[in-house]
């Protein structure tokens, strides 16, 4: 079946399904209140739409969101409040900063530069190295989309220059080196909060919880997490390129044409990288301020000077600083191309998120669930969510998991007296580990796009760095909680 057709299939199952189990769940006899139990219906809809992705996933959200106001479960005023939430703006501001480093071409110098080291041109494993360092680098702070995007073409010069050297290996070669920047901007996209969608809407969840986690904290928390799983990334690339052999030179060539094609470093670049800098050392410094045991400059900075406040004035910032006399650093149209379904996304989920936990439905689900699982077994029970959520979002979208079944997570650890911080703080870094499949990760689709990654193969490495990144999680999260 072509990919066309199947797409085609996927959303008509989508469009019949989603009202059939939404009626289901509706009929079925629950112990709940008639608000919860209409929210139980609304989201088996929502859940099968953002699988199936008959509509874009932030519409359905919002119709998700309208579909609770229509039945009066919650005001209309009430229900949208999450539009204005600060972590959207923060989506905003983190969004224009990657935007502007894409257009101006700040985020290739950098990894030309870092490239250019005979440190990382030596050998075979050290190529690898420097391209999934920059993957894991770069991803912390802009969309890891982009990131792959970018170091797509650059890799692919020195696989081509290979084949044409009929250098032997050279197609496994290319599998590891293409696999190893998508699973490596995958890893380092979880590091920071602006990393990826996911935590932020994790850390919007966690705010309405009462853990308001800043920027440096959540960055001392994921390292250790994200630096591990690369670290296994690249043993395991090491251990199966060993026997690969290839001429320094013809590498040093390519690299050094493409450093070479750079143009002078212009004035837009210039303005990006000192708004990002800037913004930069004013999300770390409350964190800073924590640490060394200022509390009054901790509490006026979280209060005055948020991490959303920061990001969105960075963004503005952007729009003001010329370029040239006829254009500045962004424009209008830079602000028609940011990511706004997931923005809107975000806005809605939240809102379907607090109709989960507001009107008892993550409660209820959370003490069946607790009725089967001892608070003893901590470590099966960590290492199971942290599972489901890295298999889950195999196969949809991880922020639409990440939105179903977060507060459904939040019941069920309420209900068995554990701080729900760390446990869902796992779960949310995990959903940025689905190495398996195409359609798990945009960067995985985009290293699929080069006919270089087959996809059994693709599976099968997958799924050993599922399974790692798995034990890795829980192993800290564990550590952590103790």
């Amino acid at each position: 079946m072509r990919l066309s057709s199947f797409e085609k299939n996927k959303k008509k199952i989508g469009i019949f399904f989603a009202p059939v189990l939404s009626i289901l769940v509706y009929i079925i006899p629950m112990d709940l209140s008639q608000e919860a139990h209409l929210v139980f219906s609304i989201m088996a809809f929502c859940l099968v739409f953002w699988l199936t992705e008959v509509i874009p996933l932030s519409m359905t959200a919002l119709l998700g969101v309208s579909a609770a106001v229509v039945l009066g479960i919650v005001s209309v005023k009430e229900a949208f409040l999450s539009l204005g939430h600060p972590v959207v703006l923060l989506f905003i501001g983190s969004f224009l900063i990657a935007q502007a480093m894409t257009k101006h071409g700040l985020d290739k110098r950098f990894a030309l530069n870092l490239l250019s080291k005979n440190f990382f041109i030596k050998s075979p494993i050290r190529l690898i190295i420097g391209f999934s360092l920059i993957a894991f680098l770069l991803s912390m702070w802009i969309s890891n989309t982009a990131t792959t995007a970018m170091l797509l073409p650059l890799a692919l010069g020195i696989i081509y220059m290979f084949k044409n050297k009929h250098i032997k290996d050279i197609g496994s070669f290319a599998f590891f080196i293409l696999l190893s920047i998508a699973y490596a901007a995958s890893i380092g996209g979880a590091t920071t909060l602006v990393g990826t969608p996911t935590n932020l809407i994790g850390a919007g969840f966690l705010k309405e919880e009462g853990y308001d986690i800043d920027f440096l904290q959540w960055m001392l928390y994921a390292a250790p997490i994200t630096f591990l799983s690369y670290i296994a990334l690249i043993t395991y690339v090491k251990f199966h390129i060993r026997q690969f052999r290839y001429d320094l030179e013809t590498v040093r060539s390519i690299i050094r044409k493409e450093k070479e094609s750079l143009p002078k470093m212009n004035r837009g670049e210039k303005n990006t990288l000192f708004i990002f800098s800037l913004a930069v050392f004013m999300w770390i410094l409350p964190g800073v301020a924590n640490i060394l045991g200022n509390q009054e400059m901790y509490k006026f900075l979280k209060a005055h000077i948020p991490e959303a406040i920061v990001a969105l004035l960075a963004g503005i910032f952007l729009f003001l600083l010329p370029v040239n006399k006829k254009e500045n650093t962004l424009s209008v149209d830079d602000l028609r191309k940011l990511d706004w379904d997931t923005i809107l996304l975000f806005g809605g989920g939240i809102a379907l998120g607090k109709l989960i936990i507001k009107t008892g439905l993550a409660s209820y689900i959370g003490k069946k669930i607790a009725s089967i699982v001892s608070p003893e077994m901590i470590f099966v029970l960590i290492l199971v969510l942290v599972f489901s959520m890295i298999f889950l979002t195999e196969v949809s979208s991880n922020t639409a998991t990440v939105i179903t079944f977060a507060p459904i997570l939040i019941g069920l650890l309420n209900e068995m007296k554990i701080d729900l911080f760390f446990p869902i703080f796992g779960v949310i870094i995990s959903a940025s580990f689905a190495f398996m499949l195409p359609i798990a990760t945009p960067p995985n689709a985009i290293i699929y796009g080069s006919k270089m990654i087959p996809i059994q193969r693709m599976a099968k490495v997958g799924f050993f760095m599922n399974i790692i990144g798995a034990f890795i999680i829980t192993a800290i999260i564990l550590i952590y909680m103790k």
